[in-house]
């Protein structure tokens, strides 16, 4: 009952917004009563903090190469801002709603927040770059800029504008460019096959045409 309860929570919450939805409307959607709701988050708070500690819990980072680790992240990003299901960041709206900055839902934010900046500056210091700290702040404003963008357009390809400008912070601090950013395999072998006919084959042409 419990992850049921959470999984509505998160639908509508997300969905409509913090401010919009009662816990009578998530009691009523899942066919319980608020007594029961009650029984397992006691108050609309608790259930504000369970939801953002749902969203909170981290993404699996794929192995692959340090540079493709962070520019993956954009392309994840893009991913989500095509989905239907895309409203902005949760912990972004979630501090907006609720306009307390004593909430703990705004402890959970900043600190979601600060775990994406120090996986970034985990990955930067295996990187070897001059100062890891700065950029990963750089690259997580980035990340929140493109999010922000995102929705206020509706246009996904705010994330590969954001990547666009992560290549370039990252080239800056020195950082070369690794094999994700190489044109596929597949395309190159087709430009390269692609050669301008010989002189005996342009008079061969020609002679066939003139019979």
């Amino acid at each position: 009952m419990k992850d049921r309860i959470l999984e509505t929570t998160d639908r509508l919450f997300y969905g409509q917004g913090i401010r919009a939805v009662g816990v009578d409307s998530i009691a009523a959607e899942i066919g319980i009563s608020k007594r029961t709701l009650y029984n397992y988050f006691p108050s609309k708070d608790a259930l504000i903090v369970a939801y953002l500690m749902r969203r909170a819990v981290p993404r699996s980072i794929p192995d692959r190469p340090p540079l493709e680790q962070i520019l993956g992240v954009f392309d994840w990003l893009e991913r989500w801002f095509a989905s239907k299901a895309f409203r902005g960041c949760p912990f972004v709206n979630a501090v907006a709603e609720i306009g307390e900055r004593g909430h703990p839902a705004t402890r959970i934010a900043i600190d979601q927040k600060e775990r994406r900046r120090v996986a970034f500056r985990d990955i930067l210091t295996r990187l070897g770059v001059a100062d890891p700290d700065g950029l990963a702040t750089q690259l997580t404003i980035l990340v929140e800029g493109a999010m922000a963008a995102a929705l206020v357009r509706d246009d996904p390809a705010m994330a590969r504008a954001a990547k666009s400008a992560a290549r370039v912070l990252l080239t800056a601090a020195g950082v070369p460019e690794g094999e994700e950013s190489r044109p596929a395999p597949e395309i190159t072998a087709r430009r390269r096959t692609r050669k301008s006919p010989s002189r005996s084959e342009t008079a061969g042409r020609a002679a066939t045409r003139r019979r």
